[in-house]
């Protein structure tokens, strides 16, 4: 009892102390980082730019983004020119034999999207990021067509690069 009792007093005493420092952390449940002076964010339209197209990949892109800083932020979405500010293009959108059997036929496929953005952070500048690739994959059976299974796969990928950029936007890694 008196380990537990010492180890609650020590937690308190930190508190109050790095509490008096003057540091100003800002944190959320959402694991995002947005800083007081931040307002608005903008998302500008992400043009399908890859070799092979999928017709619905750009606005599931765009519209995720937006949800995602809409549903979790305080920020507010305006047309341009947010305080957090994206933009970008998607460079790649392949698919791939992810493995094989012994018998060297294809057992299971992967889509692979990826996506060159660009983050302009008007409250923190040295906080924003060009160029930036981020990409991610999901694997699906051989013996399906993509066309068949690439709407469920472009959803489950995107709510990936999504969360992959708001890390990196607003969680600063």
């Amino acid at each position: 009892m008196r380990r537990l009792t010492y180890l609650l007093m020590v937690a308190v005493a930190t508190t109050m102390l790095l509490g008096s420092c003057g540091y100003k952390v800002t944190y959320n449940l959402s694991g995002g980082s947005i800083p007081p002076e931040a307002k608005t964010f903008s998302v500008a339209y992400f043009p399908n730019n890859a070799p092979m197209v999928a017709p619905t990949l750009s606005n599931v892109l765009t519209e995720g983004l937006r949800d995602k800083f809409s549903r979790q932020t305080r920020l507010q979405q305006v047309e341009e020119g947010g305080d957090f500010a994206f933009e970008g293009e998607i460079t790649n959108y392949t698919s791939t034999t992810a493995s094989v059997s012994s018998g060297d036929y294809a057992l299971q496929n992967r889509l692979t999207i990826t996506v060159r953005v660009n983050f302009q952070n008007a409250v923190d500048q040295t906080l924003s990021f060009n160029n930036k690739t981020f990409s991610a994959y999901a694997d699906y059976d051989a013996s399906q067509l993509l066309v068949d299974v690439q709407d469920q796969l472009i959803e489950e990928i995107v709510e990936i690069l999504v969360n992959d950029i708001y890390m990196a936007a607003a969680g600063n890694w």
